[in-house]
């Protein structure tokens, strides 16, 4: 199934939602691709949408979860990938 959560995130002036798949990469690469979004918004195992994005990928199909539910489903799943820590 292909989440969304609220778009609370700030970064670079605006707000982002994280959108991700709790089934597979495949289907979440496929997903974001059908509404082009870039490649480079993909980080380790989510996209990152603008705020703007959110109700069309809803309207597409995202199911709206809350962030806490997003990574639940992505552990669940086995598919967070957590950053790696850097070196002290």
């Amino acid at each position: 199934m292909i989440l969304v959560d609220p778009p609370h995130v700030p970064g670079h002036g605006r707000f982002w939602s994280h959108l991700a798949s709790d089934v597979s990469y495949e289907e979440l690469h496929r997903f974001a691709r059908g509404l082009g979004i870039p490649e480079r918004g993909f980080d380790r195992d989510h996209y990152d949408v603008p705020s703007e994005w959110y109700d069309d990928v809803v309207a597409a199909g995202a199911t709206p979860v809350s962030s806490r539910d997003l990574v639940a489903r992505l552990n669940a799943a086995g598919l967070r990938r957590r950053k790696t820590p850097r070196p002290r």
